[in-house]
C-alpha cells in the first residue's frame, strides 16, 4: 500500500541533529477535552514600577537599570553560569562531573514594558540585533568562552519570568549537547560538499515553495520539513553566513524585517501574545567553523488555540519526538495571516 504522507504515520528526518520525528496527521481529528487556559493578554502599561527591567528601576540585586532609551545588556544577577569555577573534574567509577564556567546576560529589547518583538518597529528590532551582534563578538572573544548562546522565553508558560521584552544570553566554556549535533552534521556535509548544508537545504526548498512562510533578498522563514513544534520555524540568511557578525547594514535590516513579520504572524494566528522560545545556533567561537550556517529557531507550544498547548510528553520523552500536523500544514496555516498585527487591524 502506497503512503500518503499528507495523512498517514511517517517519520521525517532532521538533518541538522541526524535525529527522527514521528509525524502522525491523522491525530489532528481527536477531540480535545483536556486543560485550557485564558490567552495570554496583550502588555498595555509601557512602565512597571515593580518590574525589574524597566528603565530606572532597583532590580532584586540592589544594581538600579539606567534610564535607557533604547537596548540595554547587563550581567544577569541571578546567573546560572558562574566566571569562577575553576576547572575541576570527579571521576569516581561511573560518576563523572566537571567544572563549567560561564557568564550570563540579559538583554532588554526596549525601555517600554508593553512591546513585544512583533510590536516594536523594524529600526527597534535592528538595534536589537546589533547589540546581540556586540555581545557575540565581545564574549566570544573571551580566551575561556568556547560558545555564545542567544535567545528569548517569550510567555510565563515557556519559563518567561518577567514580561518586559527581553531576551538572555549564555557564554560557556563548553559548546552544548544540541550545538555538537548540528555541528557533527554540518562538518560531515562540508567536508564532503565543501557545500553548506543549510545553503543546499534552503535552495530545495525555495525551489518546492511548499513550506516557505516569509522571504525577502537575504532571508527566508520556513517550517522546517523535520519541524517538532506545533508552528516550529526557522530562520535562515541565504547566503552562507556562519554567525550573526557576518551581516553587514543592509543583512541586519533584512534579519529585522523577518523577525518582525514572522512573530507577528504568530500573535496573529490565535490572536494572543504568542508564547515561544528562540534562539539563534551559530558558530561556535572556540575556533574557526567554516561549516556553519548560522539560523535562529522559534519552538511554540500552542497547537489547536491560544489556550491548548503542546509539550513534550510520554512517548515524546521516553521514546522519539512526535507531531500531529504535518509541517506543510503548519506552513499553510503562517502564509496565509496577515503581515499587520491584529491589534492594529
Amino acid at each position: 500500500m502506497q503512503t500518503d504522507f499528507n495523512t498517514n504515520p511517517h517519520k521525517r528526518y532532521n538533518i541538522l541533529t541526524g535525529e527522527w520525528v514521528l509525524v502522525s496527521p491523522h491525530r489532528t481529528k481527536r477531540p480535545w477535552q483536556g486543560k485550557t487556559d485564558k490567552s495570554m493578554s496583550m502588555q498595555k502599561e509601557t512602565y512597571d514600577a515593580n518590574c525589574y527591567l524597566c528603565p530606572g528601576n532597583t532590580r532584586a540585586s540592589g544594581d538600579k537599570n539606567p534610564n535607557y532609551k533604547g537596548t540595554y545588556s547587563f550581567k544577569n544577577d541571578f546567573s546560572a553560569l558562574l566566571e569562577d569555577t575553576g576547572k575541576a573534574e570527579f571521576n569516581e567509577g561511573l560518576l563523572k562531573a566537571k567544572a563549567e564556567s560561564g557568564i550570563c546576560r540579559v538583554v532588554c529589547f526596549s525601555p517600554d514594558h508593553a512591546l513585544t518583538l512583533p510590536l516594536m518597529s523594524i529600526n527597534e528590532i535592528h538595534e536589537v540585533i546589533k547589540l546581540w551582534q556586540k555581545e557575540y563578538k565581545s564574549l566570544g572573544e573571551k580566551p575561556d568562552i568556547g560558545h555564545v548562546q542567544i535567545f528569548e522565553n517569550k510567555g510565563d508558560i515557556m519559563g518567561c519570568s518577567n514580561p518586559h521584552p527581553h531576551g538572555q544570553i549564555w557564554a560557556q566554556r563548553s559548546i552544548p549537547e544540541v550545538v555538537l549535533k548540528k555541528q557533527k552534521e554540518q562538518k560531515t556535509y562540508w567536508d564532503k560538499n565543501k557545500k553548506s548544508l543549510l545553503s543546499e537545504y534552503i535552495q530545495q526548498e525555495l525551489e518546492l515553495d511548499e513550506r516557505i512562510i516569509l522571504k525577502n533578498k537575504h532571508f527566508v522563514a520556513l517550517v522546517p520539513y523535520w519541524a517538532v513544534w506545533p508552528f516550529e520555524t526557522m530562520i535562515v540568511p541565504i547566503k552562507h553566513n556562519e554567525h550573526i557578525n557576518q551581516l553587514n547594514e543592509e543583512e541586519q535590516l533584512a534579519f529585522a524585517k523577518i523577525i518582525k513579520g514572522l512573530t507577528t504572524k504568530y500573535d496573529n494566528l490565535f490572536e494572543t501574545s504568542f508564547p515561544y522560545s528562540s534562539g539563534i545556533h551559530q558558530s561556535p567561537t572556540d575556533t574557526e567553523h567554516p561549516e556553519w550556517h548560522f539560523h535562529m529557531s522559534f519552538y511554540p507550544p500552542l497547537l489547536r488555540s491560544a489556550t491548548v498547548k503542546k509539550f513534550m510528553v510520554g512517548y515524546e520523552m521516553f521514546a522519539n519526538p512526535q507531531r500531529d500536523i504535518t509541517a506543510e500544514q503548519a506552513a499553510d496555516r503562517l502564509k496565509s495571516l496577515s503581515l499587520k498585527h491584529f491589534t492594529q487591524q
